[in-house]
């Protein structure tokens, strides 16, 4: 039986799961910027147009960043400005300085987001400097970000593991993620960047965030290198998590951290949370359209293991 609808399921004594989750689509920005391919304008409003199409609301669209360092972004402030005006959708921008926040704001972006790292060494890699100074980087970012009433989101990469320096500790997260809220982020997320944890290591993680921070103030960017994507989204939602970036087609993967394959993908963790019984608002036979349309575009096998099977009428 297909569970393109959701279900009913009892809940186990030994846990609650959430009635609800919002999921955040980051294929257009996370995905497409880590493929080799760039894409035209067009093609990504006709990506963006599909996936609101399947009851996404919110969607990371573009990235206000140096476009010698992220071709696959320079247009962003074009694609921004072509965009609907959906009130019930949020598009979704990273702004990683004042700069990037200026051309934003010109764009009519209404949430942003920064990003710093749990490692020195990543840091270093993926914005150029260290963590203190990200910090210092980003508390402008977020000022200016509310004086103009646009909400902030903050990320951290490599939750569980660096590919420069191994496995990471919860605290130095939990540090990192407490000074984002101070400063104004709305929501942290924890982004499992080189695809490494696991479910074990995940719920290590949020019990440790949780004596702190509240569950709803935390989301997942889970990454499945090791094939354990939707593994670590069961557990994070049994750790109270109702928060998920995904991406269609599982676009995407990281180009400081090697090896590491794409973000989950859309479609199966809409799977999982159909079986789960939780609401989502997303239609899965739309997003799989999305998923193939895009896929075709980058030339690339449509991947998601859901999506696939259920073309196969599995």
């Amino acid at each position: 039986m297909l569970l393109s609808s959701p279900l009913t399921m009892p809940q186990s004594p030994s846990f609650q799961l959430p009635d609800k989750v919002r999921l955040v689509e980051v294929g257009p920005r996370d995905g497409l910027q880590n493929e080799t391919q760039a894409l035209d304008i067009d093609s990504k409003l006709q990506l963006i147009e599909r996936l609101v199409a399947a009851g996404l609301k919110t969607i990371e669209a573009g990235s206000f960043v140096n476009p010698r360092w992220v071709p696959q972004m320079a247009d962003s402030d074009e694609l921004f400005q072509a965009l609907p005006t959906m009130t019930e959708v949020t598009f979704t921008a990273l702004t990683p300085n004042l700069k990037g926040l200026e051309r934003a704001i010109k764009a009519g972006v209404r949430e942003v987001a920064v990003f710093a790292a749990a490692t020195e060494s990543f840091s270093q890699k993926n914005i150029n400097c260290s963590i203190d100074e990200s910090m210092e980087r980003f508390r402008p970012v977020v000022e200016k970000s509310r004086e103009h009433g646009i909400a902030v989101r903050g990320y951290i990469s490599c939750v569980v593991a660096c590919p420069y320096e191994g496995s990471v500790s919860p605290q130095a997260v939990q540090k990192i993620a407490s000074k984002l809220l101070s400063m104004g982020c709305y929501e942290i997320s924890l982004g499992d960047t080189i695809g490494a944890g696991t479910p074990r290591q995940i719920v290590t993680l949020l019990q440790e965030l949780g004596q702190t921070i509240t569950m709803g103030r935390l989301a997942m960017h889970l990454h499945d290198t090791y094939g354990q994507a939707i593994a670590n989204t069961y557990a994070a939602l049994q750790a109270g998590v109702a928060a998920f970036d995904c991406s269609v087609a599982g676009l995407g993967g990281c180009p400081y951290a090697p090896g590491a394959s794409g973000n989950v993908a859309t479609e199966d963790v809409v799977y999982l949370l159909n079986g789960l019984g939780i609401e989502h608002g997303v239609d899965l036979n739309r997003l799989i359209e999305a998923g193939r349309f895009i896929s075709e575009k980058l030339d690339r096998d449509y991947r998601p293991k859901a999506g696939v099977a259920m073309m196969a009428g599995g």
